[in-house]
């Protein structure tokens, strides 16, 4: 059984913050767990807009706070993001995100991610060992 509390993994190298200063990501699995999948919970500061493309990767993502909206750059359908809502990157979508007001967004990554994977030039993870 593994048991993690958030305020404890923000303390430690789990928590990554982007170079840019747009978001924040606190790994809580990642890889090493061997559980199938990452678990992350992730904050878009207020204001902010990601450019995001998971060539490599299946996201879902349920926000538990804050507002916002998802734009898939393939067709140009926005949705709107508020708690409560669950959007899925189920066909490695190039996608942007916004957030009006903070987001606070329970993530959960197919493969897994090491927590040594830092964005391309495309906004995805590579794959790494």
């Amino acid at each position: 059984m593994i048991v993690r509390q958030l305020s404890e993994c923000e303390k430690t190298e789990r928590r990554v913050v982007s170079p840019d200063g747009k978001w924040q990501s606190v790994r809580m699995l990642l890889k090493g767990d061997d559980m199938g999948y990452s678990f992350h919970i992730t904050t878009i500061f207020a204001g902010e807009e990601c450019q995001f493309h998971y060539q490599n990767h299946f996201e879902s993502v349920f926000c538990m706070e804050g507002e916002g909206e998802i734009e898939s750059r393939e067709d140009g359908k926005v949705y709107p993001i508020a708690p409560g809502t669950l959007y899925n990157l189920n066909e490695h979508d190039r996608h942007t995100l916004r957030a009006f007001k903070e987001l606070k967004l329970a993530c959960v990554f197919n493969p897994p991610v090491t927590g040594k994977e830092v964005h391309n030039k495309d906004g995805a993870y590579e794959l790494v060992d």
